[in-house]
């Protein structure tokens, strides 16, 4: 373990950004909590480049954060959740993991391919939510740019809103599905037209939707689980496990489910 925390110093934390001008930041947003100063911003960036891109599994996920402040409220709670998420998908064994976050005006960064799950979930844990626009189409687009380097997956994202354009975003949810990387969407809250936008994106990228129920820490678990199985062995993975998450999965994924 301390050899791997001491190349952790060595390895790159990639950042995505465009060309446009950031959209500005939600009318009255919460009032926001004291940020990190730049010292503890760098730290981060530091430790994040320490993550060894040893992809060698038979599976590639990326996992999209929102981390806007809107989830502020619930982040605490959020945090703990996804760590079991983590946990599941560690237990997977053949299955390469990116972190993507998005957060304040335009940042968006995400990590190298790891096996080692536990340290992205350490560096989750890091994360504070900066009040800022959506960037679901970053995450998006970067996620068709990685699959046309090294095939991926399957693409989890976690979020709560959608403030963009829903046309954009259907047509690189479209690409998804065509290259093969369905979309498996857990949306907190019940945003009407959050929701609307993601069952599209789910839909047309050929994966799935299902609600983050902070309530039922296990069933999220059991289904990050399933992504986890169908990533590295499709839907004969999924049927041949056979738990009910995954057969709840099955469902989704052929258009069954709700």
């Amino acid at each position: 373990m301390w050899g791997l925390q001491a190349m952790w110093q060595r390895h790159i934390l990639f950042f995505m950004s465009d060309k446009k001008q950031p959209v500005p930041a939600r009318t009255n947003p919460a009032p926001i909590k004291p940020q990190s100063n730049a010292g503890e911003i760098d730290a981060f960036i530091r430790q994040a480049r320490t993550l060894a891109a040893s992809a060698t599994g038979s599976g590639r996920l990326i996992l999209a954060l929102d981390a806007t402040m809107s989830r502020q409220p619930t982040w605490d709670l959020a945090c703990t959740l996804q760590g079991q998420m983590f946990d599941a998908v560690g237990k997977a064994g053949t299955l390469s993991v990116q972190l993507v976050y998005f957060r304040g005006l335009g940042e968006c960064r995400s990590s190298a391919f790891v096996s080692d799950t536990n340290a992205l979930k350490q560096l989750m844990t890091r994360i504070e939510c900066r009040s800022g626009h959506t960037q679901i189409g970053k995450v998006l687009a970067h996620a068709l740019k990685q699959t046309a380097t090294a095939k991926v997956n399957a693409l989890v994202y976690i979020g709560d809103a959608m403030e963009e354009d829903i046309d954009d975003l259907a047509e690189k949810a479209g690409s998804l599905g065509l290259h093969g990387v369905p979309v498996f969407v857990f949306q907190e809250g019940h945003d009407s037209s959050a929701e609307k936008a993601f069952k599209e994106v789910a839909r047309l990228s050929k994966g799935a939707w299902f609600r983050f129920d902070r309530r039922a820490a296990a069933t999220l678990a059991g289904l990050l689980s399933a992504v986890a199985v169908f990533a590295t062995g499709g839907l004969k993975a999924l049927e041949a496990r056979g738990r009910p998450e995954d057969r709840l999965m099955i469902e989704h994924l052929r258009g069954d489910g709700k």
